[in-house]
């Protein structure tokens, strides 16, 4: 019975936003048809893997960390093609899943969260009634965060009160007209909803696809850096490892293995805080004429273990996803929170601790007994060695695009991004405005929010 009460509420909500290319903010659905109204009912709407971890692609692709040939990109899909070479009109008047999907989510945990409010909470029900609406919480701040990266600018604290954010709908009623929030609203929220998120949710959840305490101090160490805000990011860093387990060690991993990595659901992968898997982009899972870029693989050495597990070595396709298969891991990890730690005491200016952060881990990804510890003479060097390591650790998580948006606003580590397509040279200048995806044309139509430059 539960399996298909849960059908009816996903089957409801999916056929009225999937396939449908009025502005989503604005579609009307029938609420008489949605039957949720139990905390069982609540918390299976939640558990919906299906659309809940599931986040964007897109900035993967338009990123310099992968490499495709003319004929793939001739063949190929046009929003991939279009994000790849970063064109002026990505969506070509279509709105795509990296909008769509996270949106959703949002709609489904203001539903949760506006059901919630007519239902008692009393001794009988608190645990069940915090878990739910912490996951919502959690739900709705993960999809703003996701959103943000592409559709907003990167923070900047000197222009975020002006600069434009994301339309931040906080409940289900569609009938309430959407507007950008500012940026500085964006993050607040994004915070915000972190912050009660953690008081309500368990320390560990049973299972990875659902969030506890760690994840929401991890998404909020992520947002905290990307602000800029590195006091706060280290203490939810530090805080985050607290409720977690150690890093793996690569060297009990087969490397000829397809993929490399244990499966992440429902409770495999040390490593894994929370799970999230991009939208299967064939750009991201199936072709072969994708590959790794050449001077980022180059710069594996030979006793570095990722280089073997992360990648095809005849094919130098990528393969060391953390799901476990084929999909691409975007979720939250320990070990992307070991490099948070570094960079945060690097830029506190706290060396020292810095590549001590920096080597526990690497130490746990080259080979037994050839680890040479890194060292640095000052703040400066250590961190240009974890912005380095940050890079090749971080491979495909879906970090790197909000990484170059908010390294290049720093002149030391500001670059151009150059790709050729059929004899002709593509140029994202580190300053471009096209770091920021367009609005899709059907939500200008038919919500009248501004647009993005291009």
């Amino acid at each position: 019975m539960k399996n298909i009460h849960l059908f009816i509420i996903f089957f409801t909500l999916t056929t009225i936003f999937m396939g449908c290319n009025k502005g989503y903010l604005e579609v009307k659905p029938d609420k008489a048809l949605l039957v949720p109204k139990t905390l069982e009912d609540l918390e299976l709407l939640m558990n919906n893997e299906a659309i809940m971890n599931i986040t964007p692609g897109l900035q993967i692709i338009a990123s310099d960390e992968f490499v495709a040939t003319d004929s793939y990109l001739s063949g190929t899909a046009a929003l991939e093609r279009n994000s790849y070479l970063w064109n002026e009109d990505i969506f070509e008047s279509n709105t795509p899943f990296d909008w769509n999907i996270p949106y959703q989510q949002v709609f489904y945990a203001n539903n949760v969260l506006d059901i919630l409010v007519g239902i008692k909470r009393d001794q009988t029900n608190e645990v069940n009634y915090d878990r739910v609406k912490g996951m919502a919480l959690f739900f709705r701040a993960h999809a703003f965060y996701q959103l943000s990266q592409l559709f907003a600018k990167p923070y900047r604290q000197t222009s975020a009160t002006t600069d434009l954010g994301i339309p931040l709908r906080l409940v289900a009623d569609v009938n309430i007209p959407s507007k950008r929030a500012t940026l500085e609203e964006t993050y607040k929220q994004i915070l915000e909803d972190l912050s009660a998120a953690y008081v309500l949710l368990p320390a560990r959840p049973n299972v990875k696809s659902k969030p506890g305490k760690a994840a929401t101090l991890a998404l909020r160490a992520r947002v905290h850096l990307l602000m800029g805000d590195y006091t706060n990011a280290l203490s939810d860093g530090i805080e985050c490892r607290s409720f977690t387990p150690n890093l793996m060690d690569y060297n009990l991993l087969n490397p000829t293995a397809a993929p490399p990595f244990p499966v992440s659901l429902p409770n495999g992968n040390d490593e894994v805080i929370f799970h999230s898997a991009t939208y299967n982009y064939s750009f991201l899972i199936s072709s072969t004429q994708v590959t790794v870029d050449g001077e980022l693989y180059a710069s594996y050495v030979d006793n570095d273990l990722r280089k073997s597990l992360f990648f095809n070595p005849s094919t130098k396709r990528f393969k060391g996803s953390y799901t476990g298969y084929s999909t691409i891991f975007t979720g939250l990890a320990v070990d992307e929170v070991y490099f948070l730690i570094a960079e945060c005491l690097a830029r506190l200016e706290r060396a020292d601790e810095a590549i001590l952060e920096l080597n526990a881990l690497l130490s746990k990804r080259w080979k037994t007994g050839t680890f040479i510890p890194l060292k640095a003479q000052n703040a400066q060097e250590a961190l240009l060695l974890v912005l380095n390591e940050r890079k090749k650790g971080l491979i495909s998580r879906g970090l790197r695009w909000g990484d170059l948006r908010r390294l290049n606003q720093d002149p030391r580590f500001a670059i151009e991004l150059r790709r050729t397509y059929l004899g002709s040279t593509y140029v994202l200048l580190s300053n471009s405005s096209r770091y920021v995806f367009p609005i899709p044309q059907p939500e200008i139509v038919y919500s009248g929010i501004v647009q993005n430059e291009r």
